[in-house]
C-alpha cells in the first residue's frame, strides 16, 4: 500500500494495542515513536532560502520523509463504527487550507516545505496589504486563493473548506509554527481508520517552543474542563494543525469567527462520535511578525464556546449545515 509523502517500502513490525481519544483501538507499530520526534532538533527541517521558485525545472523534488529523516510506519486497523476503509483505498487527495492575513514574510517557507504529493493548496487571504497572494503565486504557482468575506480564522477556515475539493482537508497556519513535513503523519492516521486526526503538543513526542506559561496553564484548564464536559481524553485543545476527510465537513459544520475555532471543531467532533487519532506534533515559534492572538481576550471566547456548544444537540448542527450548504446551492 502506497502512504502519503513517502516512496520507500514499509518495514514489517510487530504491533502494539494504542488507544484513540474516542476510546476504540488502533494496531500502530512500534516504530511509531521514533518517527514522532519530541526534541526541536528533530523537526523536520526549515528551508534556509531555498523555494520552489528558485530550485529551477531541473531540481527533482523531494518527498516529506526525505526533506525530514523520518522512519516509516505500518499501521493496522479495524473497520470503525463509521465503516472507515480508507486504509484499503487508492491514495486520497489531500487540500491544505491556509489561512492567512499578512503573512507575505512567511509563507515562501511554509510553501516550500509542503509535501510533493499534496492535491492541492487553499489559501484564505484576509484582505493582507502586504501583497499575500502575490507572494504565494510565485512561490507556489498552483496554489488557488479564496478572498474572505467576514473576518477572522474562524471564518477563514469556514471559507477554506467550502473550497476545498480533496477527499482529506488538512489545516495549516501560515506563520511557519506547524512543520508541513507533519503532515503525512495526519493523513497515515485517517488512513488507519480515523475520521479526524487532531495534533497535540502535549501527547508523547510532541511539543512546543512557542506556547507561553500562561497559555499553557489556560490551555490546561479548558482541556481538563471539556474532557470532564464532553467525555473525551484529548491532550490538547487549542492547536491548529488538525486533518480530516472531507466528508465530516457536516459534522462539523464551522459557524463561528475567532480563534476559538479549534475548540469548537474538537468539541463538535466528540458530539459527532466521530474517531479521532491523537498526532503528536510540536508547535515552532513563530518565523516572522507577531501573532494575532490575545491571550485573554480569545480564552474567553474559547470558554465561551465550551459552555454553549453544551447545551447544543449534534443534530442541530448538522441540520444547520445542510440548510447552509442548500443556500450556497
Amino acid at each position: 500500500m502506497a502512504w502519503f509523502g513517502e516512496r520507500e517500502v514499509r518495514p514489517e513490525g510487530e504491533a502494539e494495542a494504542v488507544q484513540t481519544v474516542g476510546g476504540a483501538w488502533n494496531e500502530v507499530s512500534p516504530l511509531a515513536p521514533a518517527r514522532w520526534p519530541c526534541a526541536r532538533g528533530e523537526v523536520g527541517p526549515r528551508t534556509e532560502g531555498k523555494f520552489p521558485l528558485d530550485d529551477g525545472p531541473g531540481v527533482e523534488a523531494r518527498s516529506v520523509l526525505e526533506r525530514a529523516g523520518s522512519p516509516s510506519v505500518s499501521a493496522a486497523y479495524t473497520t470503525s463504527d463509521n465503516g472507515n476503509e480508507e486504509a484499503n483505498a487508492e491514495m486520497p487527495r489531500v487540500s491544505v487550507v491556509i489561512p492567512a492575513i499578512n503573512e507575505a514574510r512567511n509563507l515562501p517557507h511554509v510553501l516550500a516545505d509542503l509535501p510533493p504529493d499534496v492535491f492541492e493548496v487553499v489559501l484564505v487571504d484576509g484582505r493582507s496589504t502586504d501583497g499575500t497572494a502575490e507572494v504565494a503565486r510565485a512561490h507556489y504557482p498552483a496554489v488557488r486563493i479564496v478572498g474572505q468575506s467576514g473576518r477572522g480564522k474562524g471564518d477563514a477556515l469556514a471559507s477554506g473548506f467550502a473550497a476545498a475539493s480533496g477527499d482529506i482537508i488538512v489545516m495549516l497556519d501560515a506563520d511557519g509554527s506547524a512543520d508541513p513535513a507533519e503532515i503525512p503523519r495526519f493523513v497515515d492516521a485517517l488512513r488507519s481508520g480515523a475520521d479526524f486526526a487532531k495534533g497535540s503538543r502535549f501527547a508523547d513526542g510532541g511539543g512546543s517552543s512557542d506556547i507561553t506559561v500562561i497559555r499553557g496553564l489556560g490551555n490546561r484548564f479548558l482541556v481538563k474542563l471539556v474532557n470532564v464536559l464532553y467525555r473525551t481524553d484529548y491532550s490538547d485543545l487549542c492547536y491548529g494543525y488538525n486533518a480530516f476527510w472531507t466528508r465530516c465537513l457536516e459534522r462539523i459544520n464551522v459557524d463561528c469567527n475567532g480563534f476559538e475555532v479549534e475548540t469548537l471543531i474538537n468539541i463538535r467532533v466528540a458530539k459527532a462520535k466521530l474517531r479521532v487519532i491523537e498526532v503528536p506534533s510540536f508547535e515552532r515559534d513563530r518565523l516572522f511578525g507577531e501573532s494575532n492572538l490575545r491571550t485573554f481576550r480569545d480564552g474567553f471566547r474559547v470558554l465561551r464556546t465550551i459552555v454553549s456548544e453544551r447545551f447544543r444537540r449534534a443534530d442541530a448542527i448538522e441540520a444547520s449545515a445542510s440548510t447552509a450548504n442548500a443556500g450556497i446551492q
